[in-house]
């Protein structure tokens, strides 16, 4: 990996799970990784649950919006975590890919949302881990 090392989320709609799993990464990593959240088929706004539940946690993703995979993105990063995008991911070489199958949290109420949050929290935690990075509080 690079000295500052870049991960790309990445989900069909970009609007829940890979909005989610960015602001953790952000907010855990304290400025110490790149992040890059984007879908294949970008909705036209951030799921407002998945606001809601980020909220709850002291994270703001309000001013994220969705948006699609680049080449650039995919160029700036070494891990690339695909989140339910399945086929449409992009595969390059030299990348780390990881999937982490979490339930699509689209229509879903602020419970699922909740338990879809604290399982990404828990994720990105480890992959922080993994990057030997120390996670903040």
């Amino acid at each position: 990996m690079t000295a500052t090392p870049g991960v790309l989320f990445l989900c069909i709609h970009n609007a829940g799970r890979s909005q989610m799993a960015a602001g953790w990464l952000r907010h855990l990593g304290g400025g110490s990784v790149r992040v890059h959240s984007a879908g294949s088929e970008p909705a036209e706004s951030v799921n407002p649950v998945a606001v809601e539940a980020m909220a709850e946690v002291g994270i703001d993703i309000t001013g994220a919006e969705p948006t699609p995979w680049t080449e650039e993105m995919l160029a700036d990063v070494d891990i690339v975590v695909s989140m339910g995008c399945g086929d449409a991911c992009p595969v390059y070489p030299g990348k780390r890919y990881l999937d982490w199958p979490i339930s699509d949290p689209a229509g879903q109420g602020l419970a699922m949302v909740r338990g879809a949050r604290d399982e990404i929290r828990s994720r990105v935690l480890g992959l922080l881990v993994e990057m030997e990075i120390e996670p903040l509080a």
